[in-house]
Order: C-alpha cells, then structure tokens, then sequence
C-alpha cells in the first residue's frame, strides 16, 4: 500500500512545539531593530580599539568580517554577536563586561569615560600626553588645554543668542 506524502510523515510533537513558538499571533515578524545597549557596546568598541592602535580593518581582519561590518558595530547599526563580541574582548584585551552597563555609578563614571574617548582626537591627545616624561611639560600642556577649552566655551557662550 503506498502512502500519500501527506501521510507518510507524521509531525512529531518536538516539531510541532518547535513550529508553534516560530509562529506570532501578532502577524508578520518584524526584523530585530538596534537598541540603546547596541549602541553603547559600538562606542565602546570604538574607544577600545582606538586605544590599542588598531584600524577597523585590522580589528575586522582578527575576528573574520570586513571593516565595513566593524563601522556598522561600532555606530550601533548592527548587533555584535556573543561570540563574536567575546573575540573582540579577547583581541582588545578586556573582558566582555567592559562593553555593558555595571551599575549606575560606575556606569556614569563609564559613559564620562567612553563619551570623552570617542571625541575626534581624543585618543591620539591622550597617548601623546602618556609619551611626555617631564612633570612639569605635562603640567604646562594640561594648562595649556585647559586654557584652550575655557577660551573655547568663552567664545561658545558669546556666539550665543540670550534668550531674553
């Protein structure tokens, strides 16, 4: 007696279970958007590679995707998968919870840091201040940045309309 193929495959009930949860009530799955925390975990990325020294290129090279994805990351475009993101941490030489939220304090404190470190120059500022060995230079130089920044916001404020 031959089966119809209808017949000839019974569903099991691991599939079905399977099956019910890929369905949504709700109607048509809408793709996985990018969140805060993606976000977060791109500028992190950011600031972390940009301490070591490393292009996106060679950052894309070590965990196999190209500098392209490696720009969609750190913008927060795309997510970072968990074993992909446990490489990165591997080749930036931090753990994984360096790019996720600890607490409010720390996480301010963080968010100060990471904010300051992804400003344009930022890192090249700090590793050329690391390379001065003469206290005194080093107390000139962050006179002379502070100063640079007061004038700054001076010019800032000036150039503001008051609201009066």
């Amino acid at each position: 007696m031959k089966r119809r193929d209808s017949e000839a495959k019974t569903p099991r009930p691991q599939e079905d279970a399977t099956h019910a949860m890929d369905k949504d009530s709700s109607g048509p799955t809408m793709p996985k958007q990018t969140t805060d925390v993606d976000r977060l975990v791109g500028i992190r990325i950011t600031a972390l590679r940009k301490a070591r020294g490393l292009s996106q290129t060679a950052l894309g090279n070590a965990v196999g995707v190209t500098f392209q994805q490696v720009q969609k990351y750190e913008k927060g475009q795309n997510r970072v998968g968990a074993g992909r993101l446990r490489e990165i941490a591997r080749l930036l030489e931090v753990p994984v919870s360096a790019f996720f939220e600890e607490g409010e304090t720390r996480e301010n404190a963080q968010e100060d840091v990471f904010g300051f470190l992804s400003a344009h120059g930022a890192i090249e500022l700090l590793r050329a201040y690391a390379q001065i060995e003469d206290d005194q230079m080093r107390r000139d130089v962050l006179a002379l940045v502070r100063s640079a920044a007061r004038v700054a916001q001076n010019r800032k404020a000036e150039a503001t309309p008051d609201p009066a």
